[in-house]
Parts: C-alpha cells; sequence; structure tokens
C-alpha cells in the first residue's frame, strides 16, 4: 500500500509559475506516451497533434468566483478575511474565516461599508463557519464588485487580469479555484479542434479548496476528500457515450473533468445525465472506466491530484518526468506548463 512519502519529489521554489503567460497556448507540453514510455517536449498549441477525428475532448466549465472577501468586524473593526467555499442556500455560504477566534457565532462582519453585511450563524467541519448575508441587490454583481480571486497561496503575485484565472469557456459560476488545465486553451485552438473532427462535451464540478488542501496521513487510504458539486447533461453524456461506442479517445481536461466522469460513469464506461456530490478519490490500483487521456498541468508533491495522475499511468514513471520537468525548467501548478498522457 503507498505511502504519502511515495509522492513526494523535490521542487525548487522558483518553478512555480507566479504569472500567467501573454498568450495562454504558448505554455510548454510535456507528453507520455504510455505505449512506449517516453517523453516529448512540446507547445501547448501543439496538443491538436495529438487529438483525432471521432476523438472527444471533455472540459470543465465551472467558473470561479471572487470568493475572496476582506473586512471588518463589527463594533471592534478588527480586519476579517472570508473566503466562500459553499452556497447552502440563498443567503447562507459554508466560509473558511481568519483569524477564525473572531468569528465567533453571532459576530457582525461588514464589507464595502457595509454593502453587505454577514453573520456567523454556526461553527461547522474542520472550523468552518456558516455566515448568512444581508445586502440589497443581487449578490453575485456584489460579491464581483467587492470581491477578490481566491489565488492559491503558493501564488504570491497580484494577478492583474481577473479573467486570466477563468478558462475561455467558463459559464457556471461556483468555483473556489480554477480548473487549471484549461487555462491553456485559446477560443482559436478550440476552434480548431473542432474542425478536425474532435467532439467537445462540457461538464461542470465546481472546484472546492477540499481539492487542494494537503494530505496530513501517511496511510493515503485513510485521507478524507471533500466533497464537489458535479453536474452532465443530456447532449454532453450522449457525446461521451457516442464516442465510446465509435472507438474514439475521451480526452480529459484536468482532474476535475476526470473525477466528474469517473464519478458518473457506470461499470461498461456509458454516462448518464446527472447532478450531485462527489468525494471520488482516485489513486494507483484504481480502474478507470472511461477516461482514456488527460491533459493536465503539474502538482503538489504528496498531493491527490498527484496521486490520480498516477494512477493513469505508473506512479514511478510520473515522478521521473516531474524530475525531468524540474531538469528542464517546466513552470509547475496553477499558472504552469501542461501534461499531456497518451
Amino acid at each position: 500500500m503507498y505511502k504519502l512519502s511515495d509522492f513526494y519529489y523535490d521542487l525548487p521554489e522558483e518553478l512555480i509559475a507566479q504569472d500567467p503567460l501573454l498568450n495562454r497556448s504558448d505554455s510548454r507540453l510535456m507528453v507520455l506516451n504510455r505505449a512506449t514510455n517516453e517523453i516529448s517536449h512540446r507547445t501547448f498549441k501543439d496538443v491538436i497533434e495529438y487529438l483525432n477525428e471521432g476523438d472527444c475532448l471533455v472540459i470543465n466549465d465551472t467558473k470561479v468566483i471572487p470568493a475572496r472577501l476582506i473586512g471588518e468586524k463589527e463594533g471592534t473593526g478588527a480586519s476579517i478575511e472570508v473566503l466562500l467555499l459553499k452556497r447552502k442556500d440563498d443567503k447562507v455560504w459554508e466560509t473558511l474565516v481568519k483569524p477564525g477566534k473572531k468569528a465567533r457565532p453571532g459576530a457582525r462582519i461588514s464589507f464595502g461599508g457595509g454593502k453587505l453585511v454577514g453573520e456567523v450563524i454556526d461553527i461547522v467541519d474542520e472550523g468552518n463557519r456558516l455566515i448568512r448575508f444581508e445586502y440589497d441587490g443581487i449578490f453575485e454583481e456584489i460579491l464581483d464588485e467587492l470581491g477578490q480571486m481566491p489565488l492559491p497561496p503558493y501564488i504570491t503575485h497580484r494577478l492583474e487580469e481577473k479573467d486570466r484565472y477563468q478558462t475561455v469557456y467558463a459559464v457556471h459560476s461556483g468555483s473556489a479555484a480554477a480548473p487549471t488545465a484549461g487555462l491553456h486553451f485559446t477560443k482559436e485552438l478550440l476552434e480548431e479542434v473542432k474542425k478536425k473532427g474532435v467532439s467537445i462535451a462540457k461538464v461542470t464540478l465546481h472546484v472546492g479548496l477540499g481539492t487542494f488542501r494537503p494530505v496530513k496521513v501517511d496511510n493515503i487510504l485513510e485521507h478524507h476528500m471533500h466533497s464537489e458539486f458535479y453536474m452532465i447533461d443530456d447532449e454532453a453524456a450522449e457525446i461521451i457515450n457516442k464516442t465510446k461506442e465509435n472507438g474514439g479517445k475521451v480526452i480529459s481536461v484536468g482532474t476535475t473533468s476526470t473525477r466528474t466522469l469517473e464519478t458518473v460513469a457506470d461499470a461498461n464506461g456509458r454516462v448518464k445525465p446527472c447532478s450531485g456530490w462527489t468525494d471520488i478519490f482516485i489513486y494507483p490500483g484504481y480502474k478507470f472506466k472511461i477516461v482514456d487521456r488527460l491533459i493536465t498541468n503539474f502538482h503538489l508533491p504528496e498531493s491527490t491530484l498527484l496521486m490520480l495522475v498516477s494512477a493513469l499511468y505508473d506512479r514511478d514513471r510520473v515522478l521521473d518526468a516531474y524530475k525531468v520537468a524540474v531538469e528542464e525548467k517546466y513552470r509547475f501548478f496553477s499558472f504552469g506548463d501542461a501534461m499531456l498522457i497518451l
């Protein structure tokens, strides 16, 4: 059985990408061929060469909300940071609050000079707070005005353009983090994909911060995955099922699309339209039901995302590829380069 340390690799801090490239598809692409175990170094726009007529590209069309709010505690004026995690109902959100000790039930927090006011109504799992918000107008518009993009903690530079932490096909608001493998696609590249006779199926998985929480147990089987909301509609299910029936490859863009597909697929590799919550944890030994190939970024050491990638390919070979990526100075994590596993 694998231990947490089996997924460790050494990463120099200077290889963590702090800023997005000027052109999304100019990032580098490492191609891992599972049939030959060869590694190729390409540019992301070359991904088109590895897609064939009759294949299906599956993308996650979730949209990141500006979920980071900085407010003041009423009465004391103390600064409090609130990160929106999950919408529970119209006005109540599950949130991560810093510092937590200033946010006990009954505490009220004012944002934007009172444009938005939140009251802590409960403390739930892992110290998260349920907050009920009060406001005049439309919540999403107020959030767009007051909120900031919740960039991962390893990105310390300020993001100049909010849209660069969104995919070009983001539609359904609800994510606390971007499905980063999709950040490499431009609208022009997606048009080229379609012209080649490759279908594009859109699924939705709202990425929660649980995806990026560190694994804290040595026996990875003891790790508890947080649940995330997903949707797959009639059109996407039909496209994916037809691709499989006709012998095409299903190429998943990102670990979030992969987790969605593997959640909804039955034992015969068919999907049906549905929505719900998934806490699927994919690690070596998992038998994939539907995903044939994967486009993904380079992930944190000892992360569940690296475990998923290691489940699709051989763990040792994945870690060897990461070692090569370090030597070749690939850019890592959210704004970094990409990998294609064939």
